[in-house]
């Protein structure tokens, strides 16, 4: 199994964010092709390394790396990829992370 994880730093309007979030981009996101899940870590984040300005992540499972980058280049992927920059249009106001995981 592959995943894709977005990290989100606090918005300034958290409202404006969840409204978007919840109502257009993980609507566009669950018509990525190969997506097996999607689930969202909403605020409270607690990190016990000290971390405080986390807000929210969201976690998109696929079978492979290889689907993943199949995903995110069909239209829909594309479409999905310039949504995010409405919910954070700074490369810094979100953390993104693709890896294969393994079962121990």
């Amino acid at each position: 199994m592959a995943r894709m994880i977005a990290i989100y730093k606090t918005p300034k309007d958290p409202a404006a964010f969840d409204k978007h979030y919840f109502e257009v981009h993980i609507p566009l996101a669950k018509k990525l092709p190969g997506l097996i899940k999607y689930d969202v870590g909403r605020s409270p984040i607690i990190s016990p390394t000290g971390h405080s300005d986390t807000y929210c992540i969201g976690t998109l499972h696929f079978e492979s790396m290889d689907a993943i980058k199949i995903a995110f280049a069909s239209p829909e992927g594309q479409d999905c990829a310039a949504d995010r920059r409405i919910l954070a249009p700074n490369d810094g106001d979100v953390q993104i992370y693709l890896f294969d995981t393994v079962d121990v």
